[in-house]
């Protein structure tokens, strides 16, 4: 697919910038395109159609579906984009100072299978971080510890006296630390 030179799409979009941190980029369902200066359309942001965009070499575009139509957005902030993508690390947005997390953890009680590849693991962190998204904590898990952390599924959190308590699913053979 390539844009037609001279095209208009600036004057159908609307920009991601304007909705701040309410932007949903990271929602499953946002569909990222990337627009090259050579005309060629691609579709996915990762890393590369990032550092392509701050380099000026294309422009990122975000289709946010809806339930009666789908509405296209230029991606007009590349640093916020960057954030909440996890490209660059936000302590803000995840919770997470970028530090080597001091942390309690225990095998849940309600774990009976010995076998399961997987096993529900209870974390307090004691330096005082919290997670607001488990796909930077998991990153940082496995980075610090060797963990890995499931990223799909559910995972919750609860207080008590001793602060609060997030539960994961790690791969068993991960939890060697």
């Amino acid at each position: 697919m390539r844009l037609a030179p001279g095209g208009d799409m600036e004057a159908r979009t609307a920009a991601a910038a304007a909705a701040d941190k309410d932007f949903p980029y990271t929602l499953s369902t946002t569909c990222y395109i990337e627009a090259h200066n050579d005309g060629r359309i691609t579709q996915g942001a990762g890393m590369d159609a990032y550092q392509r965009a701050v380099a000026g070499e294309s422009r990122l575009f975000a289709v946010w579906p809806g339930q009666w139509r789908s509405d296209l957005f230029a991606i007009d902030d590349l640093d916020e984009f960057a954030r909440a993508q996890g490209i660059v690390h936000d302590d803000e947005r995840t919770g997470l100072a970028d530090h080597i997390h001091e942390i309690h953890r225990a095998v849940a009680a309600r774990e009976d299978n010995p076998r399961s590849q997987y096993v529900t693991v209870d974390v307090r962190l004691d330096c005082g971080c919290s997670v607001r998204d488990r796909r930077t904590f998991a990153a940082q898990m496995r980075e610090q510890r060797g963990w890995s952390i499931a990223v799909t599924g559910g995972w919750g959190s609860h207080s008590n006296a001793d602060g609060t308590v997030y539960t994961f699913r790690v791969r068993r053979k991960s939890l060697t630390s």
